[in-house]
């Protein structure tokens, strides 16, 4: 497995690397955001452990712009933040997880092979939903042969609800399996509320049939029949 570690901090950064390489990956390491996105950009890497402030280009304008590409790659993010805003804005970006600073390095390594082991189970068949189509592994999104364009968090969002295609799915569970928050609370609700209302205008306000319904009180269903 080949790692790719950007951190500008020399110790923490040599530390992981030495760390994961003394687990039996193989681990490139970069200390700038520019460098650290060439490397992406233009290497085969099965996961990048990213820090978000780096100098240049930090970690969530990197992200974004590989997710832009299409980039599939595992992605954690390692943050000082610990806010429920910053958190979400690292996993709207197209974060697969974070970790908070100061972190333990068996965690970390922990959470690595969780993603690692994730990114192996990931379908290679498209999804299909009457005339929606998407890819798992290109990240693509086609709507009677027009392709849609998502941010991470739509995309993320429109995969879970293809996934439960026919069922109510709650916010309660858009927020424990979509934006990774155990517990629900008001103001995620009002994220998740303004996400499914961006993905509705994308999915559904151009096409004569509507695929994305709110269930008024319960949740929300993707279906080709009103509910």
């Amino acid at each position: 497995m080949r790692l790719l570690v950007i951190e500008d901090e020399p110790k923490v950064g040599h530390a992981v690397q030495e760390g994961l390489q003394a687990e039996g990956y193989e681990v490139a390491l970069a200390e700038t955001g520019e460098d650290g996105f060439f490397l992406a950009s233009s290497l085969s890497f099965d996961l990048i452990v990213l820090d978000v402030m780096l100098p240049g280009r930090n970690g969530l304008e990197i992200l974004a712009a590989l997710r832009k590409q299409n980039s599939a790659v595992q992605v954690l993010i390692l943050t000082a933040k610990d806010a429920i805003e910053d958190r979400v804005a690292g996993l709207d970006a197209g974060a697969d997880d974070y970790l908070v600073k100061p972190f333990a390095f068996p965690e970390l390594s922990a959470r690595i092979r969780a993603l690692l082991r994730r990114g192996k189970s990931e379908p290679v068949t498209p999804l299909r939903i009457g005339t929606l189509e998407m890819d798992s592994v290109t990240r693509t999104v086609l709507r009677e042969g027009l392709r849609l364009e998502l941010t991470a968090r739509e995309f993320e969002l429109l995969e879970f609800l293809v996934r439960n295609h026919g069922r109510v799915v709650s916010r309660e569970m858009l927020a424990r399996d979509v934006w990774k928050e155990p517990v629900r609370a008001t103001p995620l609700d009002n994220v998740i509320d303004v996400h499914v209302a961006r993905l509705r205008k994308k999915l559904d306000d151009p096409f004569a049939s509507k695929l994305l319904h709110t269930v008024r009180g319960v949740g929300f269903m993707l279906s080709e029949e009103i509910p």
